[in-house]
C-alpha cells in the first residue's frame, strides 16, 4: 500500500528520472563507440568527459533561479532539452564534436536531475511518504533498459548515432508526460526569497553526494570498457556492465524503498556503502568476467540508496522556504563528482590499468561513512 503510494505521488518526477536514466543508459553503454569515433585515448576521453563537468556545474548553479522562471514547466522543458541531446549525438565524430556534446550532455542532465529531485523533496513534505528510492529506481531500471537495448542493437549492427536518436525520440515523448501542477510546497517555494544556504548540512550532505556520484558515475562510464578490455569480451557484450549495475541499483532502490522505514536512512547508507565497496574490490580483483560482471552488481545494489536517502536526510533538515536552494548547493558540491569520477578513472586506467581504477572506487564508497557521521551531528533548520 506504502508502494503504491509513492507511485501514484511520483507520477511526473519517477518519469522525469526515468527518462534520466534511460538517455545516459544508452549513452553510457556506447562509450567504447565515442571513444572509437573520437579517436582518443582512455586519458584523453577522461579529459573529454570533464568537460560535461562544465555545463553540470552551470546547471546546478542556476537550478534555483531556472526553475522559479520555468515554474510548473521545469521538468517538461529540461526533460525535452535532454532529448534534443540524443538527437545530436549522431554528429560525434571529432574530440572537438564529442565535447560539445558533453557539455550540452552535462548542462541538461544536471539540471533535469535537480528540478527532479528538489521536487521529489516538496512532495516528501506535502505528504509524509518517503518517496526518494522509488523515484531513483526508476532513473536505474531506465539506465539498465537502454543499455541492454543499446548492447542488443549494436551486436546487431545498429550504429550508435541512430541508437541514441531512438533515445532521444523516447526522452522527448517522455517529456511531454512530465507536465504537473505544482505541488503547494513548490510554488511556497518559488515564491521564497533565494537567501544563503545552511552550509553546516549541504557541506557534508556535498561531500557525501560527491563520493557516491564518483563511484557511481565511475562504474557506469567505464564497466563496458573494463569487461571488454580486461577479459576480451566481444564487441556489444561490455554493455552488461552498465546494464546490470542499472539493474541491481533499481532494485536495490525498491527494496530501499522499505528497508528505510525499518532501518532508518543513516543506518542504511552506512551498509549500503560497505557493500558497495565489497563488489568493487571483487570487481577489480576478478579472475573471470562473470565475477567481475557480480562485483558490478553488488557495486549497484550497495550504492543505490545512499544518494536518494542523503536527499532525504537533506530535506528533513531543512525549512520548506530554503530547501531548493540547500538542495542545488549540495548538488553543485556532489554533482561534480558525476564528471570528475570517470577522469579519474581514464587517468587510473592509461597509468595502471582498469582493475585499479575499480579498487580506488572501493576506497572512495569507504569515504562515505565519516561524512554520514557528520550529517547526522549537524543541526536541522
Amino acid at each position: 500500500m506504502a508502494l503504491r503510494a509513492a507511485i501514484k505521488a511520483s507520477r511526473a518526477t519517477g518519469i522525469g528520472l526515468g527518462a534520466l536514466g534511460f538517455f545516459w543508459g544508452g549513452f553510457a553503454a556506447l562509450m567504447p563507440d565515442w571513444q572509437a569515433r573520437a579517436g582518443v585515448s582512455d586519458a584523453g576521453l577522461g579529459l573529454l568527459l570533464l568537460l560535461a563537468s562544465l555545463g553540470g556545474m552551470s546547471a546546478m548553479a542556476a537550478g534555483p533561479w531556472v526553475q522559479r522562471a520555468l515554474g510548473a514547466l521545469s521538468l517538461p522543458v529540461l526533460a525535452a532539452q535532454l532529448g534534443g541531446v540524443g538527437l545530436m549525438a549522431w554528429a560525434i565524430g571529432s574530440p572537438l564534436s564529442l565535447g560539445l556534446v558533453l557539455i550540452w550532455l552535462g548542462w541538461s542532465m544536471a539540471g533535469l536531475d535537480i528540478a527532479s529531485n528538489v521536487e521529489i523533496s516538496h512532495r516528501e513534505a506535502e505528504t509524509g511518504l518517503p518517496l526518494m528510492n522509488w523515484n531513483h529506481a526508476l532513473f536505474s531500471f531506465g539506465f539498465a533498459g537502454a543499455a541492454a537495448l543499446a548492447g542488443i542493437a549494436r551486436q546487431a549492427g545498429v550504429g550508435p548515432g541512430a541508437i541514441m536518436a531512438a533515445n532521444g525520440v523516447c526522452v522527448l515523448i517522455a517529456a511531454l508526460a512530465t507536465r504537473e501542477r505544482v505541488t503547494q510546497a513548490g510554488a511556497a517555494s518559488e515564491r521564497a526569497s533565494l537567501g544563503h544556504p545552511p552550509w553546516a548540512i549541504v557541506v557534508p550532505a556535498g561531500i557525501i553526494l560527491f563520493l557516491a556520484f564518483v563511484a557511481e558515475n565511475s562504474t557506469e562510464s567505464w564497466s563496458a570498457l573494463h569487461i571488454e578490455r580486461s577479459f576480451g569480451a566481444t564487441t556489444g557484450a561490455g554493455a552488461f556492465g552498465p546494464m546490470m549495475f542499472g539493474l541491481m541499483m533499481g532494485l536495490g532502490r525498491v527494496f530501499g524503498q522499505m528497508a528505510a522505514a525499518r532501518l532508518g536512512e543513516a543506518q542504511l547508507v552506512a551498509l549500503s556503502a560497505v557493500l558497495a565497496a565489497f563488489g568493487a574490490t571483487l570487481s577489480a580483483t576478478a579472475p573471470v568476467q562473470w565475477l567481475a560482471v557480480a562485483g558490478i552488481a553488488l557495486i549497484g545494489v550497495g550504492s543505490a540508496v545512499v544518494v536518494p536517502s542523503v536527499n532525504s536526510l537533506l530535506g528533513q533538515r531543512v525549512a520548506r522556504a530554503g530547501r531548493a536552494l540547500a538542495m542545488s548547493r549540495a548538488w553543485l558540491i556532489g554533482f561534480t563528482g558525476f564528471f570528475v569520477g570517470p577522469v579519474v578513472m581514464g587517468a587510473i586506467a592509461q597509468g595502471v590499468g582498469l582493475r585499479w581504477a575499480f579498487a580506488a572506487i572501493a576506497l572512495i564508497l569507504i569515504a562515505i561513512l565519516p561524512g554520514l557521521a557528520r550529517l547526522m551531528r549537524a543541526p536541522q533548520l
